[in-house]
């Protein structure tokens, strides 16, 4: 069976988040984004993680742990420069690599699947995961041929005014052969407005060799999110809670008002449990079957028994035996 790799782009400072915290290490529904992203890809299996560490790197690997191998990009020169650190670790690899940044705690491993497949599928050299947002500003645009068939991708401020049109956009992540990879990153240069080292110049330089190029959408835009500032962090945290509930709703757990609680991704919980309205429930609590959890309470690893009713007041790290009927 083909051999898969994965490289986590998580070096960068994210000056814009205005935090002493490592943009990657900010949470989003109790987990820090990257975490999200290794989590999902230890999931699906991969043979090795490699997670490209810089700024403030103990803290990441501090937070990751033994989960991942790391390689350390001291200067943050570009992405094609960030995944080139790695080359110890991968260089000398055959099959299939994933390159995925640190910051989009929402993609989804269906996704990440149905990517590594259509790259199969095509006997693709490199595979793009593309989106199309309502506003694409910012975001580095896909460029096609007459035939529809990816030629390039232009970044935001690289494009002409024509190719700043495009509405297909490159999520950032990516499939490729990983041998080409490798090689490919030795012919970037930074013949580019921020005289960085792009990773999608790899793309541009495969089409030329005459290997194929394939490309695959997500339909969910909010999986493409990549987080950056504040705001963007929060509206990470609203999407993925309203897909935490929707899960434990349907795997049989029932909540009064859905929108004034709060359930960290980690979290687990019985069916036929109901939570009432302003429960949180953090960490990684295990909740029981059967329970009433709420209204008013705040739980943080705290273990629930079956048929257990726990209201008004917060508890952490015990094994809660009140019995539902008293």
């Amino acid at each position: 069976m083909e051999r898969t790799y994965a490289v986590v782009l998580a070096a960068g400072k994210g000056t814009r988040m205005k935090s002493d915290l490592p943009k990657v290490l900010h949470p989003v529904c109790g987990k820090p984004m990257v975490e999200h992203i290794t989590d999902l890809l230890r999931d699906l299996q991969m043979n090795e993680i490699v997670t490209v560490v810089g700024h403030k790197s103990e803290m990441v690997k501090e937070q990751l742990g033994e989960s991942v191998t790391y390689a350390h990009q001291s200067e943050q020169l570009g992405t094609a420069h960030a995944v080139q650190m790695s080359a110890d670790q991968l260089a000398h690899q055959e099959g299939t690599t994933v390159i995925i940044t640190g910051d989009t705690p929402l993609i989804t491993s269906n996704t990440v699947q149905n990517l590594l497949d259509h790259h199969r599928e095509t006997n693709a050299a490199a595979t793009i995961l593309t989106m199309l947002p309502e506003d694409p500003t910012g975001y580095g645009r896909i460029v096609r041929n007459r035939d529809g068939n990816v030629e390039r991708i232009v970044e935001q401020k690289d494009a002409t005014p024509e190719e700043q049109s495009i509405g297909e956009v490159n999520t950032g992540i990516f499939c490729f052969d990983n041998k080409l990879l490798f090689q490919s990153l030795n012919q970037v240069g930074t013949n580019n407005n921020q005289s960085e080292y792009y990773l999608p110049d790899v793309i541009e330089i495969l089409k030329e060799q005459g290997y194929t190029i394939s490309a695959t959408s997500t339909e969910d835009v909010a999986e493409g999110l990549g987080v950056n500032d504040r705001v963007q962090l929060a509206k990470a945290e609203k999407i993925m809670q309203q897909r935490i509930i929707e899960r434990h709703m349907k795997n049989g757990v029932s909540f009064i008002d859905s929108s004034s609680s709060y359930v960290e991704a980690d979290v687990k919980i019985g069916q036929d449990t109901l939570i009432e309205p302003r429960a949180h429930i953090r960490g990684k609590s295990v909740i029981g079957s059967y329970c009433v959890i709420g209204p008013d309470v705040d739980l943080r690893d705290l273990e629930v028994r079956d048929k257990t009713r726990v209201q008004n007041f917060s508890m952490t790290n015990d094994i809660c035996k009140i019995p539902i009927h008293s």
